[in-house]
């Protein structure tokens, strides 16, 4: 590593966890070189399709506690 890179990592590594967490989240959004716009429409639509069946009664759900107690079954 350079000098200079091995200085920005010391200091970088003295921040708290979460100024790090979200140090690390932004340098790797940033080698993501393209944005995909369809993904965020997507995903707009299903929130909408998602929001609509609980106000109509119609979505099937299953308490957070069943939900969790699989999944640590799962991987214990």
């Amino acid at each position: 590593m350079s000098s200079i890179l091995d200085k920005m990592t010391n200091e970088v590594l003295s921040l708290p966890k979460n100024d790090r967490a979200k140090l690390a989240h932004e340098l790797i959004v940033s080698l993501d070189d393209q944005i995909d716009s369809d993904v965020n429409t997507a995903w707009e639509k299903e929130i909408n399709r998602r929001v609509k069946e609980i106000r109509e009664g119609t979505a099937k759900g299953r308490p957070a506690e069943q939900i969790l107690s699989e999944i640590k079954a799962k991987y214990q």
